[in-house]
């Protein structure tokens, strides 16, 4: 497998803050991803994405394998010329996907027969053919294994058949990935909360051996506190000299207290499906801008912001956008949201390297949960 060199630059405490080196361009983390869910990070030009901070960005499997198919976007010259970004890509997995969105699934040894959310067709993926669509057919720098997700509250026994079908899964993805040398792969820690099944799977996965470690399962309706214990008791288990990624997750609190638990990678559709539905994140929590009292409010949300969105169109012309029903709105607050999480991740990193992130911690989370309009 790739050798993606990872390099630690700081730590304090267990937060740490460094630069995993791929082909395609420097990845600066603690790093968060915008999702990229069909070929677009939806609402914005990907060059407004880029401006805001963003060093990589997800690809869904599941999605792109339905429409328009991995053969077509390969044919079409893989996913970074197709949607125009020739920067790092992490492509997930599509077992999440087939989980949450699909109906009709059915779990086996093999892999997972599911039917389209879209049409209704059937389709069968396996370890082997999720890493055939994300590295050879989209290209992906940065694979998933396949894994099997349950949601909490799971049962003990479920949680440890999925733990271990994921254990197989992965040792079946390493398998098929074979060595590759503009190309990584992760494997995948499941178990939902339970403690030894957390212990036992990121055992596993070790040694299995990935070039990156992911937290798999969470923010699925386990609590932001049993989120927080489930991290605190599996990333000691996980090698120190690679990077450890926390899929799907998520707020502003939720990616502070994983970074404080020694997390670097992140990844959600929080930020542009918040923008679209009216919702801005900011330094004081979220704002929701369709409410009444933005109406003639003439600031901008951010005027410190370098970017645009945040800092050159107030809040009451916002309002209007979505009172009006005019696109411009849900696409500018779409690209404030994702230039306030690359900055909170910036200031992160400067706040490790500084020695004092437990300051701006503390800071941020008597911030973050006060009451929001939200």
């Amino acid at each position: 497998m790739a050798e993606f060199p990872f390099d630690i630059s700081a730590t304090d405490g267990d937060a740490r803050t460094g630069r995993l080196q791929t082909p395609r361009g420097d990845i600066a983390t603690p790093a968060f991803m915008p999702v990229g869910t069909a070929g677009t990070v939806k609402a914005m030009f990907l060059d407004d994405v880029r401006s805001t901070g963003t060093d990589i960005i997800l690809g869904n499997t599941y999605h792109l394998m339905l429409r328009p198919s991995a053969e077509r976007v390969a044919k079409l010259g893989g996913l970074h010329h197709f949607m125009g970004w020739t920067h790092p890509i992490l492509t997930d997995s599509g077992g999440f996907q087939v989980f949450s969105l699909s109906d009709l699934r059915k779990m086996k040894e093999e892999g997972v027969e599911f039917r389209s959310h879209i049409d209704g067709s059937s389709h069968f993926l396996s370890p082997e053919r999720s890493i055939e669509i994300q590295s050879d057919l989209l290209g992906s720098d940065i694979a998933m294994q396949l894994d099997e997700c349950v949601a909490n509250p799971c049962e003990y026994e479920p949680a440890k058949a999925a733990m271990l079908l994921s254990a197989r899964w992965g040792e079946r993805s390493k398998a098929y990935f074979g060595q590759r040398d503009r190309q990584a792969l992760f494997g995948i820690v499941q178990g939902s909360t339970y403690a030894d099944l957390r212990i036992e799977s990121a055992r596993r996965v070790v040694e299995t051996g990935f070039d990156g470690y992911a937290i798999g399962g969470l923010a699925v309706g386990e609590g932001h506190e049993a989120m927080c214990d489930t991290i605190s008791l599996t990333a000691p288990h996980l090698p120190v000299h690679r990077p450890r990624y926390l899929m799907g997750v998520g707020k502003p609190i939720d990616i502070l207290e994983a970074v404080a638990r020694g997390v670097d990678m992140f990844d959600c559709v929080l930020p542009t499906r918040s923008g679209r539905h009216g919702q801005a994140w900011t330094w004081d929590g979220a704002i929701n801008i369709k409410n009444a009292k933005w109406a003639e409010d003439d600031t901008p949300i951010d005027p410190s912001s370098t970017c645009s969105a945040s800092r050159d169109y107030s809040k009451a012309y916002l309002n209007h956008l979505f009172k009006a029903g005019e696109y411009l709105g849900p696409m500018l607050l779409s690209w404030h949201n994702i230039a306030f999480f690359q900055q909170m991740m910036a200031a992160m990193r400067i706040a490790i390297a500084e020695g004092r992130f437990e300051a701006f911690r503390s800071e941020m989370r008597s911030r973050w949960q006060a009451k929001s309009d939200a």
